[in-house]
C-alpha cells in the first residue's frame, strides 16, 4: 500500500477527510506567524471534520511572486503530480496565499489546485470559498486589496529611503571594496561598523559609508594612479592585483569589470547615489534615467579627490570619441555573436571596447544600444520607452483638455508646476495616463495612478490603447471614489467602475460649460 493510500484509509476510518496546510510568513505582522497560522488551520480542521496530514511552510518569504517560496512551489507541484495524501488545502487567509500584484496569477494557483482535486480554503475570511458568485467576488476584491496593501507599502517604504539616502544615508547593497557602513544611533552617534551580513535592528538607526582599512584604502589610490597618471588599463591592473594575491571585497578575483566600476563610482569621492537601478515589487529590475537618481554630494568624506574622479571619467569617456556611433556598433554586434547576449557587465569586460557607460551617453541608454544591434532582453524593458513617450506626449493632451474646455466658455487655470486644472475658480482637474499593459494570459490591464498630493476634485484617466500610441476611452473619477479605486482596470469591469467610462470628455465639457442667462432661460 502507498502512503498516499495509507493516508486515505486511516482518515476514511476516522471518518475525517486529509486536508493540507499552506503557511507564509513574511516580515509584516507577528499575528502572521508561522506557528498562529497553523494552531488556527488546525483548530479550523477539527471544527469542519478535517485532520491535516502535511504543512507547507515559507518562512520570511514575500508574497509577491511564487518565485522565492520553495515551499508554495512543492505544493503545486505535489498536487499537480498526485503524489499528495491530502483531498484539501488550508490556509489561513487570502494575503497568505500570496500578495500577487496581477490577481488573474492568484487565481490561476488556486484553480491548478482545484483542477487536482485538492481546492483551497481560507480559514480567517468571512466566506466560504465554495464556488458561488458571492465568493468569487469577495475573494478578488481581496486579492485586489492585498496586492493594492503591496504597492501602498512598496511605494511608502520607497519615498522614505529616497529621503534618507538624499540625506546621504546609506540603503542598501554592499558598501564596496575600500568601504565600510558604520551604524549610528539617533543622535548620529556612532556605534561600530557593521560586518557582512550585518543589518541594523533599531529602526530608528541609521547608516553611513565610511573608509575602510587603509590596505583597501591604498589599493584604491593605487588603482586610480595607474589608470589616470600611468595609463594603465583596467585589466592589466586586475591582472597585477590577482598576480599579488589581493581579492575584491566579495572574496573574488579582479577582473576588467571589477576595477572599471571603481573608476566609475561616485561613492569614492563621497556622493551618495540612490536609485541607480530599482526592482519594485520584485517586478522588473530597471536602469533609470539619471533624472530619477537621488543624490547627496559630499555625504561622507571619500577616498579619492573629484578631480581625479573627474580625470579617470574623461579618459573613459575619450575612448568612445575616437569611434563614431557605427564602429561603436559594430562592436556590440560582435560581442553579441561572441557572447550570445549582453549586459553592462559584459561589456565592461571587454578590451579595447568602450564601456557600457560609453554606450549608455552615447545613444541615450543601453537598452536603445541593444535595440539598435537586433538583442532585446529576455526581460521586457519596451516598457521604458513607452513611458518616455507618454511623458512626452502628456503636456499635449493638457493642452487638448484646455483648448476643449476654452470652447465652452470654461475659465481654465493651469498650474505650471503640476498640471492642475482649476475650472471656473472653482473646482480641479487632473489628468494621468494609464498605459497599457498586456499580461501573459493575453489579457490587457491599466494601471491607474493617482496623484494624492494634488487632491484634485476630479481625476481624468486617460487610457491608451494596446499600442500605447493613442487614446482608447477616458475615466472620469471623483475624488470621494478615488480610495477605493482598484489599482488595475481591465478590458470589461464591475457596473461601478465602468459606470465612470466614456468614449470623448463631452461629459467633462457639459460639467465646465457658462452658458449665459439669456441661454439657460
Amino acid at each position: 500500500m502507498t502512503r498516499l493510500s495509507a493516508t486515505l484509509e486511516t482518515t476514511k476510518a476516522n471518518g475525517l477527510v486529509p486536508v493540507a496546510a499552506y503557511v507564509r510568513m513574511s516580515t509584516d505582522h507577528q499575528r502572521y506567524s508561522t506557528e498562529n497560522q497553523t494552531i488556527a488551520i488546525k483548530q479550523y480542521a477539527e471544527a469542519h471534520g478535517m485532520v491535516v496530514v502535511k504543512i507547507y511552510a515559507d518562512e520570511g518569504k514575500s508574497g509577491l511572486n511564487a518565485g522565492g517560496r520553495e515551499q508554495f512551489r512543492k505544493l503545486l507541484i505535489d498536487v499537480q503530480g498526485h503524489h499528495a495524501a491530502y483531498r484539501g488545502i488550508l490556509v489561513y487567509d487570502v494575503s497568505r496565499w500570496g500578495r500577487f500584484q496581477d490577481t488573474d496569477e492568484s487565481a490561476h494557483y488556486e484553480y491548478l489546485c482545484t483542477q487536482a482535486g485538492a481546492p483551497v480554503s481560507y480559514c480567517a475570511e468571512p466566506f466560504d470559498n465554495d464556488g458561488t458568485p458571492m465568493a468569487a467576488v469577495f475573494k478578488n476584491f481581496k486579492r485586489s486589496m492585498d496586492g493594492e496593501f503591496s504597492r501602498v507599502l512598496s511605494s511608502k517604504v520607497f519615498i522614505g529611503q529616497c529621503n534618507l539616502a538624499g540625506r546621504g544615508f546609506h540603503q542598501g547593497g554592499t558598501p564596496g571594496y575600500g568601504l565600510r557602513r558604520e551604524l549610528l544611533n539617533e543622535q548620529r552617534e556612532s556605534k561600530g561598523l557593521l560586518q557582512s551580513g550585518e543589518h541594523k535592528s533599531i529602526q530608528t538607526d541609521r547608516v553611513i559609508l565610511v573608509r575602510g582599512p587603509a590596505e583597501e584604502v591604498a589599493v584604491v589610490h593605487r588603482i586610480y594612479h595607474d589608470f589616470v597618471e600611468n595609463g594603465r588599463p583596467e585589466r592589466a591592473i586586475a591582472n597585477a592585483l590577482n598576480a599579488e594575491g589581493l581579492l575584491t571585497d566579495l572574496g573574488k578575483a579582479w577582473t576588467r569589470g571589477t576595477v572599471h566600476q571603481i573608476l566609475t563610482n561616485e561613492k569614492y569621492i563621497g556622493n551618495n547615489v540612490y536609485n541607480r537601478r530599482s526592482f519594485k515589487l520584485k517586478q522588473v529590475r530597471v536602469r533609470n534615467a539619471p533624472e530619477l537618481w537621488v543624490r547627496c554630494d559630499g555625504a561622507f568624506e571619500g577616498i579619492i579627490s573629484a578631480s581625479l574622479f573627474e580625470k579617470a571619467r574623461e579618459i573613459i569617456v575619450a575612448r568612445s570619441h575616437r569611434l563614431d556611433d557605427a564602429q561603436m556598433l559594430v562592436l556590440l554586434r560582435d560581442l553579441l555573436a561572441r557572447s550570445g547576449t549582453l549586459s553592462g557587465l559584459i561589456i565592461d569586460e571587454q578590451e579595447g571596447m568602450p564601456s557600457s557607460s560609453a554606450y549608455q551617453a552615447r545613444f541615450g541608454g543601453l537598452i536603445t544600444a541593444y535595440a539598435l544591434v537586433g538583442f532585446h532582453p529576455d526581460r521586457d524593458y519596451r516598457y521604458l520607452e513607452i513611458n518616455r513617450a507618454l511623458r512626452k506626449q502628456r503636456p499635449d493632451l493638457v493642452d487638448q483638455v484646455i483648448q476643449q474646455l476654452h470652447a465652452v466658455n470654461a475659465g481654465v487655470h493651469r498650474d505650471a508646476g503640476n498640471d492642475l486644472l482649476t475650472i471656473n475658480g472653482e473646482w480641479t482637474v487632473s489628468l494621468v495616463i494609464a498605459r497599457c499593459q498586456t499580461t501573459a494570459a493575453g489579457t490587457l490591464r491599466w494601471r491607474v495612478r493617482f496623484d494624492t498630493s494634488l487632491e484634485p476634485d476630479i481625476t481624468v484617466a486617460v487610457r491608451m490603447d494596446s499600442s500605447n500610441v493613442k487614446v482608447r476611452d477616458y475615466y472620469l473619477i471623483p475624488r470621494i471614489d478615488t480610495g477605493a479605486w482598484p489599482e488595475r482596470i481591465s478590458e470589461e469591469n464591475y457596473g461601478l467602475i465602468d459606470s465612470y467610462r466614456f468614449d470623448t470628455l463631452d461629459i467633462l465639457n457639459e460639467l465646465a460649460a457658462r452658458y449665459s442667462l439669456k441661454d439657460a432661460a
